[in-house]
């Protein structure tokens, strides 16, 4: 076994990373927000929604939010088979980590345990208030605009909620991005999933693992910035490529 099979294992088995991005979704009816036909490029105004500043400034923004989240497919999707791969892949025995840049909780409804999944951009199934911080379910807040508020303030202090996620305009958790480095450092494989890797700080977390010794692996229709450091390119569909790949990495574990 060489230096870099050899880092990162857990029970005598190497630590697996996958870092996946919106590609991983996309057959659960989860659009993909960055690709050729992603929403940012159909509504550059859409960007206005999920961006900080707008959003605590203008109560119209807020409004358009709040329906953008009613409408969103995410809430109601379901994994797809890449995400229960993924899952498998972990019950099969070998440790796995999951850092992903979705705010879907896809992975966990795969039965990824959640303490295995680190969410870099935050979470869309929950709230939390700008001013006290209090969390709470996602859907309770959007039964309350259902029923009549267009803006929802929150229910312990009136302050302006917003998604528990990481908007444009606001910082990664350093706690959350501290975890992800380690697992880069330590991983014996790390397999970037439906990612463009061009995100920063994500997307630097593929090369952290690379110069680590890890073995890199980037499951991706379209070229990424990290191909040529890549010890493997899967350019097929991720539903059924990501499964193969990750049978044939439990085989060799």
């Amino acid at each position: 076994m060489s230096s870099g099979e050899a880092r990162g294992q857990e029970r005598g088995r190497p630590l697996v990373a996958v870092l996946s991005g919106a590609g991983i979704s996309t057959d659960s009816g989860i659009p993909d927000y960055r690709g050729p036909n992603g929403l940012w490029r159909r509504e550059p105004e859409a960007e206005k929604l999920v961006t900080y500043g707008p959003y605590m400034s203008d109560p119209d923004i807020r409004r358009r939010s709040w329906q953008m989240r009613r409408n969103s497919p995410a809430l109601r999707a379901l994994p797809n088979a890449a995400h229960h791969a993924v899952a498998q892949l972990e019950r099969s025995g070998v440790p796995v980590r999951v850092i992903t840049q979705n705010v879907d909780g896809l992975h966990q409804l795969a039965g990824l345990p959640a303490r295995k999944v680190l969410e870099l951009h935050g979470t869309a199934r929950v709230v939390q208030c700008t001013r006290c911080k209090v969390r709470s379910p996602m859907t309770e807040a959007l039964d309350r605009v259902a029923a009549g508020e267009e803006d929802p303030p929150c229910l312990a202090c009136g302050g302006i909620l917003k998604s528990a996620t990481v908007m444009f305009g606001e910082r990664l958790d350093p706690q959350v991005l501290g975890e992800a480095m380690a697992v880069a450092k330590a991983c014996a494989i790390f397999i970037a999933v439906g990612t463009s890797l061009q995100v920063q700080p994500a997307a630097s977390l593929a090369g952290i693992a690379a110069e680590h010794g890890a073995r890199l692996i980037i499951v991706n229709a379209e070229p990424t910035p990290y191909d040529d450091r890549a010890d493997e390119l899967v350019r097929e569909p991720i539903g059924t490529a990501l499964p193969a790949l990750l049978a044939r990495l439990a085989a060799e574990a």
